[in-house]
């Protein structure tokens, strides 16, 4: 998880690795919850007799791993392969399945740090963070954040280090 060793930078080192809050999964696991229920029922109620039962059992077979791919598959792919990768040079932002997307933002262009939360985000400990940076993107909200305060007082601690010149954080 995160960046591998070959990609830190000369005296860069990795502070803090980790995946979005695991409420992502939450909308998931239900719904592979409902379908092995909904198709396990359709099962049942088929009646072995019927003319065409093994076409009728291969459809509920087919709608199943189709909702299964799109229902629980696919965002908790989409929740494995999204990491955030905070080093003593930069934030790094990684999301992909097939193809990859990476975004860097420097510490040293980073403007602010600020984190919004819920109710339930702060029962659960995660929230959206935001963080302001001189570059082309300029704000961005990084939804579903774990352990959301211990992460911006790093970041916010890294960026006043950069800022101060002590690039190596420690």
């Amino acid at each position: 998880m995160g960046l591998p060793e070959h990609h830190l930078t000369a005296g860069e080192r990795v502070v803090h690795s980790f995946h979005p809050h695991w409420k992502r999964l939450i909308l998931p696991f239900f719904a592979l919850i409902l379908v092995i229920a909904a198709s396990s029922t359709a099962f049942y109620f088929i009646p072995v007799d019927y003319e065409y039962v093994r076409y009728a059992w291969i459809a509920v077979a087919v709608v199943s791993v189709v909702a299964l791919a799109l229902w629980s598959f696919i965002p908790y792919l989409r929740w494995k392969t999204t990491s955030y990768t905070l080093t003593t040079h930069r934030f790094n932002i990684s999301t992909g399945i097939l193809s990859k997307s990476d975004d860097d933002i420097p510490l040293a262009k980073v403007n602010s740090v600020s984190s919004d939360q819920t109710f339930v985000e702060r029962m659960l400990g995660c929230g959206t963070l935001v963080v302001e940076s001189a570059s082309d993107k300029g704000e961005i909200n990084l939804r579903d954040i774990p352990k959301i305060q211990a992460v911006r007082s790093e970041l916010f601690r890294l960026v006043e280090d950069a800022s101060d010149g002590d690039i190596d954080g420690r």
